[in-house]
């Protein structure tokens, strides 16, 4: 498949693979646009809700024409930093780069000189535009903000406790890695759970509603559908990649099936985690698929988040009156999808889970949390409609 953008060309337009696009790796690519997605359905359902009167907006107040701030010019400086020393010292080491882009980019390693340059920038570029702005006396403005209007916070504090948190899952399947090279395990680009990805996340912006004095139950039932269809756009990259999040050895193809073969069954070619035998006559950096070929099941998620995401949109408007049952209802299919797709999927057991995999056992829990979630709010909202 693709384990970078150089690939994909390759298919489409016939350019050699391993060029300077090889940089743009496949999964990388798809996290991106399953942030982007669910971003832009958030916002849009926050939006929807505040003209249903849901939130009352904050009104802020704040200063127009200050002089040049010193906590600003700070986060430039250190912003401008970080990508000098990094992205000078990529520009360096662009065949490593190409390699591996996580480990060249999430390394300690880097150019002071890059930094330092790019950080006085910067830093320079900001106090200019500042002084433009500048006026004799500043103003005071007050300006309603609604929960939608703070979709970029949100989106990085997403974002970021999301890589965190599924970081920390993936290094707590694998103690043995961590404890055998401590910081090449957390540092490395590799290994994420998605589990970890959204409970970090959860967690991130659950402190950041409470304390914007944001009611988070709207906001659930906004993200719900976001998360989902977010969920399958980032299986899609799993499956262009090769990354391993395949299935089993597949069995052989049902009479009548109507389907694409590769949707019965794949092997990959050209996987980003080098896995398999060789392809004959193939040079490349990437040129192995597998012996065997096995369920695509990154395909088969993307394909049942699609349907839980229509499901859930359907939902919306029938369920208004019972505000925060659209996000119990999601950990409901979200926990009977995962459960399922793992009795196919390769991943590793646990003897003390009753031979249950990670994903599994938390799906279990969110299938629980969600149905008593929804059983309780239906009552509730059942008995005030009433009353």
């Amino acid at each position: 498949m693709y384990p970078d953008l150089s690939y994909f060309f390759h298919d489409l337009l016939g350019t050699q693979p391993d060029n300077w696009v090889s940089i743009f790796k496949t999964f990388g690519l798809f996290l991106v646009l399953a942030i982007l997605s669910a971003a832009y359905i958030l916002f849009r359902e926050l939006k929807r809700q505040a003209k249903n009167n849901l939130y009352k907006p904050e009104k802020v107040k704040y200063e127009i024409g200050l002089p040049p701030q010193r906590g600003e010019l700070i986060g430039n400086a250190i912003w401008g930093f970080i990508l000098g020393y990094k992205g000078w010292y990529a520009i360096q080491n662009f065949e490593a780069l190409k390699k591996d882009a996580a480990d060249v980019l999430l390394s300690l390693d880097g150019s002071w000189v890059g930094g330092i340059l790019l950080a006085g920038l910067l830093v320079g570029l900001k106090y200019w535009d500042v002084k433009k702005k500048q006026l004799p006396k500043p103003k005071i403005q007050t300006k309603k903000v609604y929960p939608h209007n703070r979709i970029g916070d949100i989106t990085i504090i997403a974002a970021i406790c999301g890589v965190v948190g599924a970081k920390i899952f993936a290094v707590i399947e694998d103690i043995p890695a961590l404890l055998a090279d401590p910081l090449g395990t957390l540092l490395s680009g590799g290994g994420l759970a998605i589990y970890g990805g959204l409970i970090g996340g959860f967690v991130g912006v659950a402190i950041y509603l409470r304390k914007k004095n944001i009611p988070i139950i709207h906001v659930l039932d906004a993200v719900a559908p976001a998360l989902i269809i977010a969920y399958g756009v980032g299986r899609l990259g799993c499956h262009f990649s090769g990354d391993g999040d395949w299935g089993i050895i597949a069995a052989a193809q049902p009479s009548g099936w109507f389907l694409p073969d590769w949707m019965w069954a794949y092997d990959y070619p050209h996987n980003v985690l080098r896995e398999g035998i060789a392809i004959e006559g193939c040079d490349w950096r990437y040129c192995t698929r597998l012996a065997v070929p096995v369920y695509p099941t990154s395909i088969y998620e993307f394909l049942m988040a699609s349907i839980i995401g229509g499901i859930l949109f359907a939902l919306r408007k029938p369920l208004v009156a019972f505000p925060g049952i659209l996000f119990f209802i999601y950990l409901i299919f979200n926990g009977v999808e995962r459960f399922f797709i793992e009795r196919v999927r390769v991943n590793q057991e646990y003897d003390f889970m009753g031979g249950l995999t990670q994903a599994q056992s938390i799906a279990i829990i969110l299938f629980l949390i969600g149905a008593a979630g929804a059983v309780y709010i239906w009552r509730k909202n059942s008995t005030t409609n009433k009353t």
